[in-house]
């Protein structure tokens, strides 16, 4: 314990606790999970693993959605501009394009693989949620990793979940993970001052919603090009100063 302590009070200790990077491993650890139980799991029963994966992500989704202050007017201006902004630098195809780069790296010929699936996927479930958001938040002006370490936890799980059905792809998304999670919490130590209960709601939503697109995709009932509207996200930021 007095290790631990010790360590906590270390620059480097403060950066290995964080809350992206302890989520960063946990999602490599539920993947390296996942592909341990894989094997020798009849496909049947991997498409109803993804199955109710999806139902779990709906879930989440939905319990995101009822946060006190959410403003309807907000989040529908911030889908049709966050969908703009989305669609011109086409987010959706850029993101899908480095899934297939990596799955032409990492794929060998001839073998049927979700590289590119398991890590699109994967980014959105674990960087657009409410949790992302609020834990990201909580650690850049408080240093309170709290939330953060629960979605680890979660995550974690999820990330086992998802590879047992997707692959090895799901592990890329750690990285994104990181990278997201971490500038977010660079970015609310920042803007910690203009930073109120009412934006966090409004991006909370809006990072909800996303989620049950997600889980729509994955039940194959549409095909929504999800990713082209995850800019929707930060514009509470700008529409709420105004």
């Amino acid at each position: 314990m007095e290790f631990i302590e010790t360590l906590n009070q270390t620059a480097v200790g403060k950066i290995l606790t964080s809350g992206a990077v302890v989520n960063f491993f946990l999602v490599i650890l539920g993947t390296l999970l996942g592909l341990l139980f894989k094997k020798g799991i009849p496909e049947k029963i991997r498409q109803a693993l993804m199955t109710g994966m999806a139902f779990c992500v709906l879930y989440i989704g939905l319990t995101g959605l009822f946060e006190d202050g959410a403003n309807i007017l907000v989040m529908i201006v911030c889908f049709a501009l966050g969908g703009l902004l989305g669609e011109l630098i086409n987010l959706d195809k850029r993101v899908n394009n480095i899934g297939l780069w990596i799955e032409n790296k990492f794929s060998k010929k001839n073998e049927d693989t979700k590289i590119a699936e398991g890590f699109v996927a994967a980014t959105l479930l674990f960087c657009v949620g409410a949790m992302t958001i609020v834990g990201s938040i909580d650690s850049g002006i408080s240093g309170d990793n709290s939330t953060l370490y629960s979605k680890s936890v979660i995550d974690c799980v999820a990330a086992a979940a998802l590879t047992s059905s997707m692959g090895i792809g799901v592990i890329f998304a750690s990285l994104s993970t990181l990278v997201i999670e971490g500038g977010l919490t660079l970015l609310a130590g920042v803007i910690s001052p203009i930073l109120t209960d009412y934006i966090i709601a409004q991006m909370q939503v809006i990072g909800s919603l996303l989620i049950i697109a997600l889980a729509l995709n994955m039940l194959k009932i549409t095909k929504i090009k999800v990713m082209n509207f995850v800019p929707a996200i930060l514009l509470p930021l700008i529409l709420c100063l105004f």
